[in-house]
């Protein structure tokens, strides 16, 4: 069966950006990993074939090659009479063209492969765990206890991946270095062990229960501090907290990635909060006092003056967000929302028709004006 197009398995178009790429696959793999579809065969294959085709196409080079010739360039015996170059290709081995291609014109270009580790530890994936929190949790900071499926060092072997009471030995093909070199007309070219995969080891009597990975599968619980004043988007580094390292090699970092929920009533912007209030018609023409409760729960007194307008703003100094790894607090703005009466009275309506009689252009200025104002602007 011909395999599926790596575009396709991952949604994306053939322009798609690094950014996209990394978004699309993080959504497929949380959607098809074995852990969140046990026992489903089809799902297992489906995680295995994503995998494959994010790790060809976030290589430049690799994806390249791909889109030039397709899975033939990284099909076994893709260098030789069959594959996309023709003309020979004896000694290469099971490492095919995708190899050689990373390891020719990886150093050239100054990269190349990362190796693994002497005795084939590898260093664990980093993780990501998105957490929500509220306004008022993110004013006050808090202590968050969240569970992370994860792998974690296997317990048996100790993360060596051997058999209690035996040990990995030596790859007898690369002699514990995990390349092996073949000459090619002008070219010695280095390659990734094919006996051992570039551990550098191997293990003839795996361990029982992580089935030589030296690693296991498990969900932690771990406690997160939430510092007081965290703003949204911010990201908590938890180091050595991700996936186990393979046989006994360090672990990753988690990575927290913060969002606040919209608040109901305050909008944040930096350390300052906004407020908006609404105000009758007469309260604001006459003056008057209301209290706002800010988010430390504590009540604070507003003064408005008489004649106060619509978008008028104040402050009160220090009732915004605490600023991180600080003493500094931000302010909060009440911005005054003036409400126009409705449903009036009979008697309502005679009393402000009244009013309207006897007002003059001082009482309104703004509006009294502003149809003179444009009338000569436009003539």
């Amino acid at each position: 069966m011909a395999k599926a197009d790596f575009y396709e398995l991952l949604g994306v178009s053939k322009t798609a950006d690094e950014k996209e790429l990394k978004s699309a696959f993080r959504k497929m793999a949380m959607k098809y990993h074995p852990d969140k579809n046990p026992d489903d065969t089809e799902a297992e294959k489906k995680f295995k074939e994503i995998n494959e085709a994010y790790e060809t196409l976030k290589d430049p080079q690799k994806r390249a090659a791909y889109d030039r010739f397709g899975h033939a360039a990284f099909e076994q015996g893709g260098m030789g009479g069959g594959g996309p170059f023709g003309g020979g290709g004896q000694g290469f081995g099971q490492g095919g063209f995708s190899d050689i291609f990373e390891d020719i014109f990886g150093e050239m270009m100054g990269g190349g492969r990362g190796r693994r580790p002497s005795g084939g530890r590898e260093r664990g994936a980093d993780l990501r765990y998105n957490m929500e929190i509220s306004l008022e949790e993110a004013y006050s900071g808090k202590t968050a206890q969240i569970r992370v499926p994860t792998t974690i060092s296997c317990d048996v072997c100790s993360g060596s991946g051997a058999k209690p009471g035996t040990k990995p030995t030596t790859c007898p093909t690369c002699q514990g270095a995990g390349r092996v070199r073949a000459a090619q007309g002008f070219f010695s070219i280095e390659r990734t062990c094919p006996t051992c995969q570039g551990r550098g080891q191997t293990i003839a009597d795996p361990c029982t229960k992580c089935h030589g990975h030296g690693r296991i599968q498990e969900e932690r619980s771990l406690s997160v501090n939430i510092p007081a004043g965290i703003e949204d988007g911010t990201r908590i580094r938890l180091t050595g907290e991700g996936e186990a390292g393979l046989r006994g090699g360090p672990a990753g970092d988690l990575y927290i990635f913060m969002s606040v929920k919209p608040h109901q009533f305050f909008q944040r912007e930096g350390a300052d909060l906004y407020c908006s209030v609404p105000v009758s018609m007469t309260t604001a023409a006459l003056g008057g006092k209301f209290d706002v409760t800010t988010l430390d729960g504590t009540k604070s007194r507003v003064t408005i003056p008489e004649g106060t307008q619509t978008g008028k703003q104040f402050r009160l100094k220090g009732k915004g967000m605490p600023i991180m790894r600080s003493n500094q607090t931000g302010d909060l703005y009440i911005q005054i929302m003036i409400e126009t009466p409705q449903k009036l009275t009979k008697r309502q309506r005679e009393l402000l028709q009244e009013f309207d009689q006897i007002s003059s252009k001082e009482n309104n200025p703004e509006s009294s004006g502003f149809f003179a104002r444009m009338k000569e602007f436009f003539e």
